[in-house]
Parts: structure tokens; C-alpha cells; sequence
């Protein structure tokens, strides 16, 4: 049985401003600290920005995280209730590990 993850992959949303760096975006430091209580708690295995033109990032649960869960815990995002962003939750199967 192979191991699958929700992923949550973030996009810049209508309130993103293009010429704004994305640590200098208004609420992407709200937007860090929730996501850093899922990883304090344990359920957050990676995450982080893209570097390229498109921006947005990429979150990676723990295994035991369900597709309700992330979804719900993303859609509680301060970042996505304003608008800076928005997210989808893409399945992903752990083809590859060291």
C-alpha cells in the first residue's frame, strides 16, 4: 500500500500584490504562524514558498492528517479568509524515499 499525503498547495489570491515581496505581503506572517501550530502539534512533516515567478508554496502533512482535516484546518488560514491566498488539497502518493 502506498502512502498517500493531502497536499495543500497555496496560490497568490485578489488581495496577493504583485510587486510586493512575499514576506513584505500584508498577513503572510499571520498566514506562517498558522501553519506553524500544525507543526508544533506534530501533523506537519514540510512547507514553504516557491521561489519562482508564480509565488504560492506547498504544505505536507503527516500521513495521519485526512483530507478533511487539512482542508478544514487551510480554509481556517488568516491568509485565506482575506484573500492573500488561496489553496487546493492534491493527493499525493510517496513514490520515492530515501
Amino acid at each position: 500500500m502506498r502512502e498517500i499525503r493531502f497536499v495543500v498547495i497555496h496560490s497568490p489570491g485578489p488581495a496577493w500584490k504583485p510587486d510586493v515581496p512575499l514576506f513584505e505581503q500584508h498577513g503572510v506572517h499571520e498566514h506562517v504562524a498558522h501553519f506553524r501550530t500544525l507543526l508544533d502539534s506534530g501533523k506537519l512533516v514540510l512547507g514553504g514558498p516557491f521561489v519562482d515567478a508564480l509565488a504560492g508554496g506547498m504544505m505536507i502533512p503527516e500521513a495521519t492528517v485526512s483530507e478533511d482535516e487539512m482542508r478544514r484546518f487551510a480554509s481556517e488560514d488568516p491568509a485565506v479568509q482575506s484573500g492573500l491566498l488561496t489553496f487546493e488539497i492534491r493527493p499525493w502518493v510517496i513514490g520515492m524515499r530515501k
